[in-house]
């Protein structure tokens, strides 16, 4: 059994940024692949980044154009979603996710998920 929290959510201006920190626990950290997804009102939730179980490989979906990146701390079993250049569209909850089975990163496809943290980006 995997726990995941997020933090790290708030309110920012358009075209600031924000770091979302998820910390994991109950699984040795490198055992498992970590993502990142939101879901925005009225919509599904989407893939934003992913990363590999020892922290080898990056994966990022192509409408974030290299605004997001993810990082992995085996010693703080924390995975990290910097995110830069925010827009209005960003708005969003954030869920962090863990163990995901597959290499497609879909959501029926994630074994644990966070809470989520709220990210609002004002005009």
């Amino acid at each position: 059994q995997v726990q995941l929290v997020e933090s790290g959510g708030g309110l920012v201006q358009a075209g600031g940024s924000l770091r979302l920190s998820c910390a994991t626990s109950g699984r040795t950290f490198s055992t498992f692949n970590k993502a990142w997804f939101r879901q925005a009102p009225g919509k599904e939730r989407e893939f934003l980044a992913g990363i590999g179980s020892s922290g080898v490989g990056t994966y990022y979906a192509d409408s974030l154009k290299g605004r997001f990146t993810i990082s992995g701390d085996n010693a703080k079993n924390t995975v990290y979603l910097q995110m830069n250049k925010l827009k209005p569209e960003d708005t969003a909850i954030y869920y962090c996710a863990g163990d995901i089975r597959g290499s497609d990163w879909l959501t029926r496809h994630v074994n644990y998920w966070g809470k989520g943290t709220l990210v609002t980006v004002s005009s």
